[in-house]
């Protein structure tokens, strides 16, 4: 039986990593040259239905394979890497409610505290980005803001989907997991 379990577990985590790639696929171009997409909304379901390692684990995957496919090889691991820091503030947010959020006002809160996480990440991702090709600190603090746009979208649509979709899933995942 715990080989059946491992071979769920491992699919699981290969469907959320293909939904991923497809919701990052899914994009809005932003004047920045950053662009909107839906990946972080799978990245925020599978940490809540699969749990903190594994849901990170997908999403990391899903947006190295993305970048791997789409020429942005060189940003894949920071992805793979940005996934576990992001999903470790989704998790948290999720342990606030005890893993078992009932109310969408919950979700709405772990979806921000998630996108707190993201903006940082992009932030700091960014800035050390503009200061190791040469920019001053406080240059590129602010230069790496001007792609915060695409970010913020980003975080609201997150919250958006994921509040409509998580207890729905979470009841298809309960039946099924």
């Amino acid at each position: 039986m715990e080989k059946n379990n491992t071979i769920h577990q491992i699919t699981y985590i290969a469907v959320f990593a293909a939904l991923t790639v497809i919701g990052t696929m899914i994009k809005i171009p932003m004047p920045t040259g950053a662009f909107a997409h839906l990946g972080n909304s799978v990245l925020l379901l599978a940490v809540l239905l699969l749990g903190y390692t594994r849901g990170a684990l997908a999403g990391g995957l899903g947006f190295a394979i993305f970048d791997l496919l789409n020429g942005y090889a060189a940003e894949a691991p920071y992805f793979l890497f940005e996934s576990f820091i992001v999903g470790a503030f989704a998790y948290g947010a999720f342990l606030l409610f005890r893993k078992d959020p009932t109310k969408i006002w919950q979700i709405v809160c772990i979806g921000m505290v998630t996108g707190v996480g993201k903006i940082m990440m992009t932030q700091l991702k960014n800035t050390v980005k503009l200061f190791y090709l040469g920019s001053d600190w406080t240059t590129a603090f602010i230069a790496a803001s001007a792609k915060l746009p695409a970010t913020f979208i980003n975080v609201f649509t997150t919250i958006i989907i994921v509040a409509f979709l998580y207890f729905p899933l979470k009841k298809i995942f309960q039946r099924y997991l």
